[in-house]
């Protein structure tokens, strides 16, 4: 008689890092779908707290993986409720349109899955289309403070209900002298909501915030604002006058990516020209140009279709 050999069953897979952090599964698949499975330090220090309704204070420099860090609990806790026209539920403050883009860009697919609408609120676009967004209802506000506010006096957005403030880069928008407008809109904001901040330092303006809108929050610091970076390397070369176009088309040539600042705007177109003409591929960036300009600049720079981004 034969024994039978039964065949080997798989280990079904158990819940992901994510999962067990307490993100809903929505989340957890389109983090997947990005090819993300593991979760940065502040993220997996950060989330469980956001998700309880803990103010948060998160120190970290860019890079560190703070956007998903405040982005996923906020978009879960705010989950499951059809949006009031005018009237968001969750306001992420930022200093800069490029980086109101970029949070939007990293939450805008994975909120999708949770049925969430969110709108991008900053100068330089279109104040219409901003409108027309907030008038159809809008879960979550990304927005410069400046262009918020201004929404705000004309009376097409409330902040009488937002559930949870996000600070993003606080230090950043105090140095640009954000800060009454920062504490304007707080204030609007109900006493008992939920609030995160964000910065690589916590002192002058941003301990000011902290005392007066912070509850008892839960700090988290993923490494001081002033550890050194030892993955670069600096040189100095010292160049002629005649010399330094030579010597900075041969770097901006080579494999892999590369940023050149230079003093002007004047400056930047001037070089972009040059570059051109030996054959190099850049792209300028600078305030003369319009957003959607930069934006596109941007994107290329991002996606690999020019190395060279002139600022």
């Amino acid at each position: 008689m034969l024994d039978a050999v039964m065949p080997e069953l798989a280990p079904e897979p158990g819940p992901s890092e994510f999962e067990l952090l307490g993100l809903p599964k929505p989340l957890v698949t389109g983090l997947a779908k990005q090819g993300i499975d593991s979760p940065f330090p502040i993220q997996t220090a950060t989330i469980p707290d956001v998700l309880t309704g803990a103010d948060v204070l998160g120190r970290g420099q860019t890079g560190s993986g703070k956007t998903l860090a405040f982005g996923l609990p906020t978009m879960a806790r705010i989950a499951g409720t059809r949006p009031t026209p005018g009237r968001p539920r969750a306001m992420i403050l930022v200093p800069t349109r490029e980086l109101a883009l970029q949070v939007h860009d990293a939450l805008e697919p994975l909120g999708r899955g949770l049925g969430l609408r969110m709108k991008v609120i900053v100068g330089g676009m279109s104040m219409g289309k901003q409108i027309e967004a907030l008038r159809r209802g809008v879960d979550i506000v990304i927005a410069t403070p400046g262009r918020l506010g201004d929404l705000i006096r004309q009376g097409e957005v409330s902040l009488a209900e937002v559930e949870v403030s996000v600070l993003d880069e606080a230090d950043h928008m105090c140095d640009l002298g954000f800060f009454p407008v920062v504490t304007e809109l707080l204030a609007q904001t109900p006493s008992d909501g939920q609030r995160l901040l964000f910065s690589a330092t916590l002192d002058g303006d941003v301990d000011k915030l902290v005392q007066k809108f912070l509850k008892d929050p839960i700090t988290h610091s993923v490494a001081p604002a002033t550890s050194p970076v030892d993955t670069m390397e600096h040189h100095v070369l010292q160049v002629t006058r005649d010399e330094k176009f030579d010597v900075t088309a041969a770097i901006a040539n080579r494999e892999g990516r590369t940023i050149i600042f230079v003093r002007t705007q004047h400056g930047v177109d001037r070089l972009c020209k040059q570059l051109a003409r030996v054959g190099v591929k850049s792209g300028g960036l600078h305030g003369g140009k319009r957003q959607n300009q930069r934006t596109r600049i941007l994107a290329e720079f991002r996606e690999g279709s020019i190395n060279v981004l002139v600022c």
